[in-house]
């Protein structure tokens, strides 16, 4: 079951919400900020049950 996350856009600075499905386990991915609609790349870690999410620009 998805679990929402809090993160910040690294572009436009506004608060969002990630869905992260912890069973899937650690991922990398793309995916665009609802707000301003730029690419941010997400990292996802999962150990145990504790999840963290990076989020960070396309160039860094």
């Amino acid at each position: 079951m998805p679990e929402l996350v809090s993160a910040h856009c690294p572009y436009c600075g506004e608060a969002i919400e990630l869905a992260v499905d912890p069973s899937a386990g650690s991922a990398a991915y793309v995916e665009d900020c609802p707000v301003c609609c730029r690419p941010m790349q997400v990292e996802v870690d999962v150990v145990d049950d504790a999840i963290s999410v990076a989020v960070r620009t396309g160039d860094e």
